[in-house]
């Protein structure tokens, strides 16, 4: 599915130190690409990969400054892990007991999770048609609707 992408990540992809967490994050971003349904538009957001519900879709933005997007995920390379931040798993308990529960069965490795926050040292093994189908599970408008109801009215 395409995308929008802004030129930027490119330009931050290129500035990345070469490491094996890159390689990690790559394929990861390939994966989102592939997988997040239409709507969403990646970006640069908090110095990180970003993905979002852009203004032309949902007007009012991010409520904690409306000038922003509305944030969904995003990508990142820490000092020894990379990490896939989703705001759908902090939002939705039943989004995050799927994802756990089939962490189990597709992946070796211990999940290392935080509340929006998944962690992937770079010598893990990165179960990457998992992250594909938590990806697509939830739209923009389904993302939209969520959000106003757990964040934008409180």
């Amino acid at each position: 599915m395409p995308h929008a992408t802004s030129p930027e990540v490119q330009v931050w992809i290129d500035g990345l130190p070469e490491n094996p967490g890159k390689q990690h994050l790559l394929a990861m971003r390939q994966v989102i690409l592939d997988s997040l349904p239409t709507g969403f538009e990646e970006g640069i957001s908090y110095g990180m990969i970003g993905y979002c519900v852009p203004h032309s879709i949902y007007p009012a933005g991010y409520h904690c400054n409306s000038s922003l997007p509305l944030p969904f995920a995003s990508l990142a390379l820490q000092k020894k892990h990379v990490a896939l931040y989703h705001m759908g798993l902090y939002a939705d308990d039943a989004l995050m007991q799927w994802f756990v529960a089939q962490h189990k069965e597709e992946s070796s490795q211990k999940l290392d999770i935080g509340k929006s926050c998944i962690r992937y040292a770079y010598q893990a093994e990165i179960p990457l048609n998992l992250i594909g189908q938590l990806m697509s599970k939830m739209t923009p408008s389904e993302w939209i609707t969520l959000y106003e109801r757990l964040y934008r009215n409180k």
